[in-house]
């Protein structure tokens, strides 16, 4: 509606335009009237000498003057009737009338009609930026993206988008290269680097190269819950032969996991891979939450205690896990059985013998909840 109004003042500014300058009047033509006056002035002045008022000298030289004007005006006089020269004119205004009104709407209509939309809705212009060119093969709008970064090098953004492309594509060197340059120009951040660690590991067939791992090791410094750091440099420690030590990462990142991590399952596989065993989850399944509201408190109860009756199992089977030790010391604790909770100390230093560090911190546990002696 908007752009009709639009195009309607635009036509009325355009027709008054062209008519304005038709509906001015002639100029009346000025010979006529001047021969009236001329004439009368040729009998004022034989009245002023009638009279006396003038010589008949002076009055000789005033009827020279005023009949040499006389003659001048009849000379310039126009020979056709003013009757027909004024019908001329007016039959043209009225055709360029009539031409305005009617031609004048009729050729922007007749173009808004062949090359606009009249039927397309209004669309915002920042929707049709934005809008998904789902016509578009992937290769088209990569090869836009790659020509304006050819253009504007350093467009930080453009680097930032492009290289997960490039990931997903199998252009592992180019998705290296895109994430350099997003570093170099938007700033270092642990998600950048962890980005760049990937590439580079994905670069190497697989193989956390050691650039790989110092990029995992700043994205560790940033943020020390990066999952995909935690996860490679946990690979890196099995490709050197540390087991425990990539067991011991992924423990830790599978306790530390949010509910429902996508990354659970996968870090759950690479676990049972290098510590030899199943890996059986330390809290309660989806079916077990399930089932704890239709129970009562004693229900609840022993399905706790079932819980941390596998936990244990899991810890004798391998007692490596400190992290599991103090999970399971606590649970004792909670649930009232301080002997078990004793036990389970034993039972953690025993495990962990060979490794002081860990033993510090079950006797800092221990401290915490004072069952000592």
């Amino acid at each position: 509606m908007t752009l009709w109004l639009i195009f309607a003042l635009m036509t009325a500014a355009a027709i008054f335009a062209v008519l304005w300058p038709l509906g001015r009047k002639p100029r009346t033509e000025r010979a006529g009237s001047d021969l009236i006056v001329y004439r009368d002035q040729l009998e004022e002045i034989d009245r002023d000498r009638a009279a006396g008022l003038i010589g008949e000298t002076e009055a000789e030289a005033a009827r020279i003057e005023v009949s040499r004007r006389l003659l001048a005006a009849a000379d310039t006089q126009p020979a056709a009737p003013l009757a027909l020269s004024a019908v001329q004119p007016v039959r043209r205004r009225r055709a360029a009338a009539i031409a305005a009104f009617v031609i004048l709407p009729l050729i922007p209509l007749g173009f808004y009609l062949g090359l606009g939309s009249p039927n397309v809705p209004a669309q915002p212009a920042s929707a049709r930026v934005n809008a998904p060119q789902g016509d578009q093969p992937i290769t088209s709008l990569i090869s836009q993206v790659e020509a304006h970064l050819a253009r504007n090098p350093n467009d930080g953004a453009g680097w930032e988008v492009i290289a997960p492309v490039y990931m997903r594509l199998g252009r592992f060197d180019d998705a290296v290269e895109a994430c350099r340059k997003s570093i170099a120009f938007n700033g270092d951040t642990p998600t950048r680097e962890a980005n760049l660690g990937e590439a580079l590991v994905a670069a190497a067939n697989g193989v956390v190269t050691a650039e790989a791992k110092e990029a995992f090791d700043r994205a560790m410094a940033g943020d020390q819950h990066d999952a995909k750091a935690r996860y490679f440099l946990g690979l890196a420690d099995e490709q050197d032969g540390n087991r425990e030590g990539a067991a011991a990462k992924w423990r830790a990142m599978l306790d530390d996991s949010p509910p429902g991590a996508p990354w659970v399952a996968f870090v759950r596989t690479a676990l049972a891979r290098v510590s030899g065993a199943p890996v059986v989850t330390t809290g309660p399944s989806a079916g077990d939450v399930a089932a704890a509201g239709d129970m009562n408190d004693e229900q609840r109860t022993e399905m706790i205690r079932g819980i941390v009756q596998r936990l244990a199992e899991r810890l004798h089977t391998d007692g490596n896990d400190v992290d599991g030790w103090l999970r399971l010391v606590r649970a004792y604790v909670v649930l009232g059985d301080r002997d078990k909770a004793k036990d389970a100390v034993s039972d953690a230093r025993r495990a962990l013998a060979a490794r002081p560090d860990e033993i510090r911190r079950i006797d800092g546990l221990v401290k915490d909840l004072g069952i000592e002696g």
